[in-house]
């Protein structure tokens, strides 16, 4: 075995201690569509869709900034007798989900993505969500798949079974088993079967656990970090307890304002670099390895 297939980057991230905060893909707008597999490295280009419609979904999605996934229950069983797609925004209080089943998977090209980038309707119907997608994209990185499919499997054995999705790669993969909740855009990382049934219990109840909080999509990386920060030092766990109201970015350095239940708070946040590391499983360099200080909370 070579040493880049015996490399794993979930379990040199953690032996460096790297920083989960702040590291939520920045992404407001998402379409995850049904399709069983196999996805292959790159799931758009390489999945067995019909002719051109991975390549038209790739374009139309960086042309509108919309992250499009491919989604499939866990086992791969497709039995619904049709293919679910899913549109969602996430925007804080104000995210959304709507969803369709179509009689072919085809049919993906009427859906409006340039509305959807844009914050308004794909045309399809609401969906009271929230879903849970876990990355288990192996092809993408191994470890992807080795430690997403365990909280796929949970999951999917749970009372959250019908909110769970196997997805494809959605940033992050030191992070692993990584899973993202739609519509909010909420990142979580480094779950393990017990932590991702404790997640997702808490959603239920409105509630968020800050421990395996990566970010909110929505929301710039300084930002995401200065929320969690905030939230981390008052306790604050209520969905919507914290509202960043304002953000102003110099260089490294980034000051954001906070509303926190009702109180005004200031955070100074500095973005700092650490020494290159091999990243992922299959990098062929070393890039170096992004984190945020909190270096000012004022107003607590």
């Amino acid at each position: 075995m070579t040493d880049l297939q015996a490399f794993r980057c979930a379990a040199a991230s953690e032996d460096r201690g790297d920083d989960l905060v702040g590291t939520a893909s920045t992404v407001r707008s998402f379409l995850l569509l049904e399709h069983a597999g196999p996805w292959g490295a790159d799931a758009l280009r390489d999945a067995r869709l019909p002719d051109g419609l991975g390549a038209h979904l790739a374009e139309q999605g960086r042309r509108n900034r919309v992250r499009v996934l491919l989604v499939r229950r866990h086992g791969r069983g497709d039995d619904s007798g049709g293919t679910r797609v899913f549109a969602a925004r996430a925007a804080g209080a104000d995210s959304w989900l709507q969803a369709a089943t179509l009689s072919s998977v085809d049919d993906v090209r009427d859906v409006d993505l340039a509305a959807l980038g844009a914050g308004h309707s794909a045309g399809l119907e609401a969906y009271n969500g929230p879903l849970l997608a876990v990355c288990t994209h192996g092809r993408h990185d191994a470890c992807c798949a080795e430690r997403g499919r365990p909280l796929a499997a949970a999951l999917a054995s749970s009372s959250h079974a019908d909110a769970v999705w196997e997805c494809s790669h959605i940033g992050g993969d030191r992070f692993a088993g990584n899973l993202l909740v739609l519509p909010r855009g909420l990142y979580y990382g480094r779950l393990d079967p017990e932590s991702a049934l404790a997640v997702a219990d808490g959603l239920d109840a409105g509630l968020l656990e800050l421990d395996h909080l990566r970010g909110r999509s929505d929301l710039a990386m300084p930002v995401q970090a200065a929320e969690v920060a905030v939230r981390r030092r008052l306790g604050l766990v209520g969905l919507d307890d914290v509202r960043p109201t304002s953000a102003r970015t110099h260089g490294d350095l980034t000051s954001v304002v906070l509303d926190a239940a009702g109180r005004s708070v200031a955070v100074q946040v500095r973005r700092l670099l650490g020494a290159p590391q091999r990243l992922t499983c299959g990098a062929r360099r070393d890039d170096p390895v992004p984190r945020f200080e909190v270096e000012d909370l004022d107003g607590l």
